[in-house]
C-alpha cells in the first residue's frame, strides 16, 4: 500500500514547495493538504492554499482554531490592536532582545502539528510534512521552527500515535532561498502563493515575510513579489 502524507499548507512559499515535494514523491492521491485559520487579520493565506491544492489536485482540509488564540496580542491576529512591523526580522529581534518577534503566534506550530496528527491518523497518513526552515528559526524569531522543536514534536507524535506517525521537516536545515531553489526545480507556481502579513490587494513588500520572500526569489533569479 502506498505511503500517504499530510502536508501543513499555509498557501505560502515554503508549504507550497513542500506540497510539490510530497506530490512528486507520493502522487496527488496520497497527499492531504491541511490549512488552519487561526484568527489572522485576513483570509489571503487560506485563499492561496485553496488555489494551490486545486493546482496539485490534492484533498484540502481546513480547520478553524482561532478561538485558542483569542487571548493573544500577536500583531497578526484580529484580537490584537498592535500594528504589524514593517521591518526585517533582524531589526525586530534587536528590539526584542532575542525573544520571539511580535508576529510569533504562541506555540502555533505545536498546536498545528498536534491537530495535524489527529487528522493524519484519521485519514490513514503515516507522515506529517511541515515546511519550517532555518531563516524563520534564526535568532529565536520563531522558536517553533527550530531543529530541536521539530525533533521534540516528532518524538512526541511518534510515541503518542503508537509508532504510526512521524513528522518530517525537510527544509529545517536550509534557508528560504534554498527552499525556492527546490521549488524552482519542481516548477512550483509561486504566483499562486501569498506570504504578506497584510491583507491588501498586493503584498506590502515591507513586512518581515515579504522581505524574506523577495530576497529568496531574487537569489534564484525569479522576479516576483
Amino acid at each position: 500500500m502506498s505511503e500517504k502524507a499530510l502536508v501543513l499548507s499555509s498557501g505560502g512559499v515554503d508549504s507550497t514547495t513542500l506540497l510539490a515535494v510530497a506530490v512528486d514523491r507520493y502522487g496527488a492521491d496520497n497527499v492531504v493538504a491541511l490549512s488552519v485559520y487561526y484568527g489572522q487579520k485576513h483570509f489571503k493565506e487560506i485563499e492561496a492554499a485553496d488555489k494551490v491544492a486545486e493546482y496539485y489536485g490534492t484533498e484540502h482540509i481546513k480547520l478553524n482554531l482561532s478561538s485558542i488564540f483569542e487571548y493573544s496580542d500577536c500583531s497578526l491576529l484580529v484580537s490584537s490592536e498592535n500594528e504589524i512591523p514593517h521591518e526585517s526580522y533582524a531589526e525586530q529581534l534587536e528590539k526584542t532582545g532575542g525573544t520571539p518577534v511580535s508576529t510569533y503566534v504562541p506555540f502555533r506550530n505545536g498546536l498545528f502539528l498536534s491537530a495535524a496528527a489527529s487528522v493524519a491518523l484519521s485519514k490513514g497518513c503515516s507522515r506529517i510534512m511541515y515546511g519550517a526552515h532555518s531563516d524563520d528559526a534564526a535568532g529565536n524569531a520563531y522558536p517553533d521552527c527550530s531543529v530541536s522543536f521539530v525533533e521534540a514534536m516528532n518524538k512526541a507524535i511518534y510515541e503518542g500515535s503508537g509508532g504510526q506517525l512521524t513528522v518530517e521537516a525537510p527544509f529545517v536545515g536550509m534557508n528560504k532561498a534554498g527552499v525556492v531553489a527546490v521549488g524552482k526545480r519542481l516548477s512550483v507556481p509561486y504566483e499562486l502563493t501569498w506570504s504578506c502579513y497584510e491583507g491588501g490587494d498586493k503584498p506590502c513588500g515591507v513586512c518581515g515575510t515579504c522581505r524574506d520572500r523577495r530576497a529568496a526569489f531574487l537569489a534564484n533569479g525569479i522576479d516576483l513579489m
